[in-house]
C-alpha cells in the first residue's frame, strides 16, 4: 500500500475577501479543503501544510510579518502538523518537502490548494517528474482570472485549464466528497 499524505498549497489570508490578492471561489474552496484536511486528520494520516512567503522586491502580498501570509483558519495547522516554507511558485524548489516526504517514505500525494494555475500547478508537475502519485482535489482548488495579448480569461475557466492539462498526465482529478466518501 502507498503511503500517502496531504499537501495543502498556499492557503493564506491574503487570498480570502480582504486579503490583497482575493479570489473568487476562496471561501468555497477553503471549505473544500477543509473537509479533506479533516478526514486526513480523522485518519490519522500525514498532513504537511505549504505556506508561501514573498521574498521578491516588489512582491504584493505574502509579505513577510503580515496577517496577509499566515494560513488561513480553515486549514490551520495544528502543533504535530508540518509547515514547510517557500519562496517561489514549486513547492519543492528551495524547501524541505521532499525531505519532509522521504522521512515519512510518502509515495502518494494528495494536493490542493491555491492557485490552481500557479503553486498548485508547479507542486503538482513536479511531484509527477519526481515520482510520486499526485491527486488534485480539484473543488478544493481555485485560480486566479487571466489576461494574455488583450484576451480575459476569467477565473472558473483558468481554473478548468488548469485541471485538465494537470488530469492529461500528471494527476488524477477527484472532488473533496469522492476523495472522503
Amino acid at each position: 500500500m502507498n503511503k500517502k499524505a496531504l499537501i495543502i498549497i498556499d492557503i493564506q489570508n491574503d487570498y480570502f475577501p480582504g486579503g490583497k490578492f482575493t479570489l473568487d471561489n476562496s471561501e468555497k474552496s477553503g471549505a473544500k479543503a477543509a473537509q479533506v484536511l479533516n478526514h486526513f486528520r480523522e485518519k490519522g494520516l500525514p498532513v504537511i501544510h505549504v505556506q508561501h512567503i514573498s521574498v521578491k522586491d516588489g512582491a504584493a502580498f505574502f509579505l513577510p510579518q503580515t496577517k496577509g501570509m499566515e494560513i488561513h483558519e480553515c486549514v490551520k495547522p495544528l502543533a504535530d502538523e508540518i509547515v514547510v516554507i517557500k519562496n517561489f511558485p514549486n513547492s519543492f524548489l528551495q524547501t524541505t518537502l521532499e525531505s519532509e516526504l522521504k522521512e515519512r517514505e510518502i509515495e502518494e500525494l494528495i494536493i490542493c490548494g491555491m492557485m490552481s494555475n500557479m503553486c498548485v500547478d508547479a507542486t503538482t508537475r513536479a511531484a509527477g517528474d519526481m515520482g510520486y502519485k499526485c491527486t488534485v482535489v480539484h473543488d478544493a482548488c481555485c485560480g486566479a482570472g487571466l489576461e494574455f495579448n488583450g484576451v480575459k480569461v476569467g477565473s472558473t475557466e483558468v481554473h478548468a485549464g488548469f485541471m485538465a492539462s494537470l488530469g492529461m498526465s500528471y494527476a488524477q482529478m477527484l472532488s473533496a466528497d469522492e476523495l472522503t466518501a
